[in-house]
C-alpha cells in the first residue's frame, strides 16, 4: 500500500490563526493526508503566516526561508499572504500564497502540489471536533472573522476584511462537540467578540429545538449552560459588555474580561479612533467589580503611538494605578504597512518609546505583584494543564493559556490535564501563585 503524503505546518500568529490551521489540517486529514513532525519527514510544508506588526511580518517571513531550506516545497497562507508580492520578492521559490482564512484556496493548492492520495475512511479516522493544535481539555472558540471598526494603528480588516458572524447553531453545534470530546475550557476568539451577530441583524437560528439570537449576550448565556470553563478574549467595551457581568457573578461563565483599551489619554484615544471616555471606563470597572468581586480584567496598551506626549504617558500610567488592572500587556508602537496611523505627525523617538514601555511594565508588575499577594491563603479553582519536576501546573479562572499567570500546585494525588481542583494559595510573585491542593 502506498503511503500517505505528510503535510508539515507551522502555526504563527494569533489564535484565530491557530483555528484556521485546524481546519485546514481537518480537512487534509479527512482527505487522507497526514501531519509530518518534522521538515524531513514532510513532502510539504504549510506555513500559516502573520502580518500584523513589523516583527510578525519578519518572523513569519524567516519561517518560510527555514521552511524551504529545510524542506524546499512549501505553501504560504494567512494574514501576510494578502502581500504576496512581498513574499515572492523574499521567496520566489514558494508554490503558493493564499490569504487569511482562505481555508479551500489553500487545500486547492495541496491537491496541486501533492495530490490527494486514496485512503479507507475506516482507517483514517477523524475526531468529530475536528484536529486541534491545543491540548485535548482546552480549545478556542472562534465566533467570527473580520471587523469593523478602522482603529488608526490596525489593518486588520484589510487583512480578513469587515465583520462576519457565524450563526449562533454553527457555533453552539462545534461547542458542543468539543465539550462531548473532552474539552474542558472554551476560549471564545474573534476580531470583535462583542460586536458578535451585527452582521446577522441578530437573526434567530435554532439549536437543540431552542430559538436563539445571534447576539452576545445570547451567546455567552447559552454557552454557560454547557457545564465547562468559558473565557472570553477580544472583548470591544461596548455597553451592553455589561449585561454578561451577571453571568460571571452566577458562575455561567468565568469571571474573565479582556478588553484592549489601548490607552488612557483622551487625545491619543481619539487619534487612535478608539472610545475616549476614560472617567466613564473607570466607572463601568468599579460598577463589574461591584456585581462580580472576582472578575479579572485582562487588557492590552500601546506606548509611544504618534502624537503621544509626556502628559499623555502620565495619564496612561495613572489609569493604570487607579484602574488596578489584574493582567495587563504593553506593546511600543510599530509602523505597519498601510496602517493610516503612519501618517500621522510627531513620531516619538524609539528611546522614547522604550522607556516609557519599561516605565509601564514595571509599574503593572508592582500593581500584579499587590495584587496577587491578596490571594495568599484563599482557596482558588485551578485547571491542571501538566506536571513539571513533580510539581504540577495549571492555571486558575483568571489565567488564559499562554498569555497570563501559572499556577504551581503541590498535591499527593494524581491528576491529569483538564481536573479542576481546588487549592490552597501559599506564595506569590509578580505574575504566578503557587499553592497545595485542599481536601
Amino acid at each position: 500500500m502506498t503511503p500517505s503524503p505528510k503535510i508539515g505546518f507551522i502555526s504563527l500568529g494569533c489564535p484565530k490563526a491557530l483555528v484556521d490551521s485546524e481546519r485546514i489540517l481537518t480537512q487534509l486529514k479527512i482527505d487522507g493526508y497526514q501531519v509530518s513532525p518534522s521538515y524531513e519527514e514532510a513532502d510539504l510544508v504549510i506555513v500559516n503566516t502573520c502580518g500584523f506588526i513589523e516583527s510578525a511580518i519578519d518572523e513569519s517571513l524567516d519561517s518560510i526561508g527555514e521552511a524551504l531550506n529545510e524542506n524546499g516545497k512549501v505553501i504560504v497562507t494567512g494574514c501576510l499572504g494578502v502581500k504576496e508580492k512581498l513574499i515572492r520578492e523574499r521567496h520566489p521559490q514558494v508554490l503558493s500564497v493564499t490569504g487569511p482564512h482562505a481555508y479551500e484556496e489553500t487545500v486547492n493548492a495541496v491537491y496541486q502540489h501533492l495530490p490527494k492520495p486514496s485512503h479507507n475512511p475506516y482507517i483514517d479516522l477523524v475526531p468529530a471536533q475536528g484536529i486541534k493544535l491545543t491540548p485535548k481539555h482546552y480549545a478556542y472558540l472562534k465566533i467570527s472573522e473580520g471587523c469593523n471598526h478602522r482603529c488608526r494603528f490596525c489593518i486588520i480588516p484589510s487583512l480578513r476584511g469587515d465583520l462576519v458572524s457565524r450563526p449562533i447553531s454553527a457555533v453552539m453545534q462545534e461547542a458542543e462537540g468539543l465539550v462531548n470530546a473532552g474539552v474542558k475550557e472554551l476560549l471564545v476568539i474573534s476580531q470583535d467578540t462583542s460586536a458578535y451577530g451585527v452582521d446577522l441583524k441578530y437573526q434567530t437560528e435554532f439549536w437543540q429545538g431552542r430559538p436563539l439570537k445571534s447576539q452576545f449576550n445570547s451567546l455567552c448565556a447559552t454557552l454557560g449552560s454547557l457545564g465547562v470553563w468559558v473565557r472570553l478574549h477580544y472583548v470591544y467595551p461596548y455597553p451592553h459588555v455589561d449585561d454578561v457581568i451577571p453571568l460571571m457573578a452566577e458562575h455561567k461563565i468565568l469571571p474573565y474580561l479582556d478588553i484592549p483599551f489601548q490607552h488612557a489619554s483622551p487625545t491619543i484615544l481619539k487619534s487612535m479612533k478608539r472610545p475616549a471616555q476614560i472617567d466613564n471606563t473607570l466607572a463601568r470597572i468599579q460598577q463589574w467589580r461591584d456585581i462580580c468581586p472576582d472578575i479579572t480584567l485582562r487588557s492590552t496598551f500601546i506606548v509611544g503611538f504618534p502624537g503621544e506626549t509626556e502628559t499623555d504617558f502620565q495619564l496612561l500610567l495613572d489609569f493604570l494605578e487607579e484602574a488596578q488592572l489584574d493582567r495587563v500587556g504593553c506593546f511600543q508602537y510599530s509602523p505597519v504597512d498601510g496602517a493610516a496611523a503612519n501618517a500621522l505627525p510627531n513620531p516619538v523617538d524609539d528611546e522614547i518609546k522604550e522607556d516609557r514601555y519599561h516605565q509601564f511594565m514595571q509599574k503593572q508588575a508592582r500593581i500584579s505583584s499587590k495584587k496577587l499577594a491578596q490571594k495568599i491563603g484563599r482557596t482558588v479553582s485551578v485547571m491542571i494543564d501538566g506536571k513539571e519536576d513533580e510539581k504540577y501546573i495549571g492555571r486558575s479562572t483568571a489565567d488564559a493559556p499562554e498569555i497570563d499567570g501559572l499556577v504551581f500546585v503541590e498535591s499527593t494525588n494524581e491528576l491529569n490535564p483538564g481536573d479542576v481542583i481546588n487549592i490552597k494559595i501559599t506564595h506569590a510573585d509578580d505574575y504566578d501563585l503557587w499553592g497545595t491542593q485542599s481536601c
